[in-house]
């Protein structure tokens, strides 16, 4: 998975999925600095940049276009996406998250959970780009 490269390399958690989402071909290069904003859990410890990020991805290939039914299906995917999370994860909270984690370990554990937003992401999004 490029996003956690990306990550390792110095982009932010919500960079690398986007980033990852550009070369994969399902969003603009435009879209990076975009995600800048969404690091750091929206810079404030709230929403993971991880969920973040595939969020974004989600809204550039589902969101709103002339056919109205793809405004419900970006809505079905980001919610499958954040129950996938959830599920695993239990929060999306950024600050909860990492709650007593600092320096390698929180790299690490930040590092696994971008891991998990790629896979999930790509699964969520195969049957649209390659269907």
């Amino acid at each position: 998975m490029r996003a956690e490269e990306y990550y390792n390399q110095g982009y932010s958690c919500s960079e690398s999925l986007v980033k990852e989402g550009i070369d994969n071909g399902f969003c603009k290069p435009e879209l990076l600095p975009a995600a800048t904003a969404f690091s750091g859990g929206l810079s404030s410890g709230c929403l993971c940049g991880a969920v973040a990020g595939s969020q974004i991805v989600i809204g550039a290939i589902y969101g709103r276009s002339n056919a109205k039914e793809n405004i419900q299906i970006a809505k079905d995917k980001a919610k499958e996406f954040v129950t996938a999370f959830k599920d695993k994860y239990k929060f999306t909270c950024c600050r909860t998250l990492c709650k007593g984690l600092e320096g390698a370990e929180r790299k690490a554990h930040c590092s696994e959970m971008i891991r998990f937003c790629s896979q999930k992401l790509n699964e969520l999004v195969e049957v649209k780009v390659h269907g």
